[in-house]
């Protein structure tokens, strides 16, 4: 990947940055949010008020001796981030070290009674109990009789909003966002997209998902119909190995996402039972590689890992977090070819993402100007716009 002073590693030192704010103000609303949500005990508040106080006053300390992933964390950089604090190192390593500290703090890798348990089960459960997840399920029912182009550009859509997955859904507004002075979709590859995806299309699909709940399902159901419709044989569904990011999906988010949809009724029941019978015939396979939860860019990827990707026809990397990784979590001019920044993937790669952080490539020159004419600096983290972006890999072109 491309090292340039032009594109600076972005750390969480700088008052007012969005990063700082993350770190200052995000983080420890998070673990008074986890704090409050289970009836911990008083060693597991002890070890949360002392997470608080390491994160505003202290240093990143390393990983206790019995830890079964510190040799892990080692690798990824653990001892040129020790006793610095956490506003000075690299924020996505920050991000990334918070939430494996808070697994520890609440008792998630044990031992004892609360091992194993997802300090954020109930955000997510609660997403997908929502009245608007009903909404948006039943509106596949209108999609059943739409010419097969609408259908697939309203599932991608879906997919590319997550919680917002019902403008997607909402076919009366199709192209609406096209005729706003600043358009919502910033960049949109979805020709390049499909052409990767052709009719009686014979090969895999991998999709490195992002958040669980209401945003795991369009992803889920895009999977359904790129099935349904032939245009893939296989899908492989990358999560994480354990909760993290608060909304992360993991194994058992797939699940209950999955029961979610064959508990519904009409057309979302159908996609449901196509998915858990995919995934009983091995067409769907879900998997949680440790890379997914470490805090570097996909540019150091294991081999492993880079020939999970390498098998795949395309790769569609989902949401915010992991576009960090895959471009790199630097202050990119916006302008910056995507193709460019990630030539490193061994295939044919697509992001889906929704704009809510700084990071940004790939993106027309008069675009950019447009944007920061109508919202200054806002439009990056506001969550208000989104991109589709192709790159079919240096050995592909």
């Amino acid at each position: 990947m491309p090292d340039t002073p032009a594109a600076p590693v972005i750390l969480g030192n700088a008052p007012g940055s969005f990063p700082h704010s993350v770190l200052a103000e995000r983080h420890p609303a998070i673990v008074r949010q986890v704090r409050d949500a289970f009836p911990y005990g008083p060693e597991r508040h002890r070890a949360l008020d002392a997470l608080l106080e390491s994160c505003a006053h202290g240093v990143i300390e390393p990983l206790p001796d019995g830890a079964a992933d510190r040799d892990r964390w080692r690798d990824w950089g653990m001892a040129a981030q020790t006793g610095r604090s956490w506003f000075d190192v690299p924020w996505l390593w920050s991000e990334s070290h918070f939430y494996r500290r808070l697994l520890d703090a609440v008792g998630y890798f044990g031992p004892g009674a609360w091992q194993g348990i997802d300090p954020f089960r109930p955000v997510k459960l609660a997403e997908l109990d929502a009245a608007e997840t009903d909404e948006e399920l039943a509106a596949l029912d209108a999609l059943e009789g739409r010419p097969y182009e609408e259908r697939a550009r309203a599932l991608l859509h879906g997919s590319l909003w997550g919680n917002r997955a019902d403008l997607g859904f909402r076919l009366s507004a199709e192209g609406s966002a096209d005729r706003a002075a600043v358009p919502a979709l910033v960049h949109d590859d979805s020709d390049a997209l499909w052409a990767r995806l052709p009719p009686a299309g014979p090969g895999t699909l991998c999709l490195v998902a992002d958040n669980a709940g209401r945003e795991l399902v369009p992803d889920l159901l895009l999977i359904a119909h790129l099935l349904a419709e032939g245009r893939i044989r296989n899908a492989v569904l990358h999560v994480k190995p354990y909760p993290y990011y608060v909304s992360d999906a993991t194994t058992a988010d797939v699940v209950d996402a999955l029961r979610r949809l064959t508990s519904a009724p009409g057309a979302a029941a159908r996609y449901g039972r196509l998915l858990w019978a995919a995934m009983a015939d091995g067409r769907l396979d879900v998997r949680a590689h440790p890379f997914s939860c470490a805090p570097l860019p996909y540019a150091d990827m294991p081999d492993d890992l880079r020939a999970d990707f390498a098998a795949a026809d395309l790769t569609i990397v989902k949401g915010d977090l992991n576009y960090r990784r895959l471009v790199g979590d630097r202050m990119w001019p916006p302008t910056t070819p995507f193709h460019e920044v990630t030539a490193y993937w061994p295939g044919p790669v697509a992001a889906l993402r929704t704009l809510k952080s700084d990071v940004v490539t790939g993106l027309a020159e008069d675009t950019e100007a447009g944007l920061v004419r109508a919202e200054g600096q806002r439009w990056r983290t506001a969550g208000t716009h989104a991109l589709i972006q192709v790159s079919v890999g240096s050995s592909h072109r």
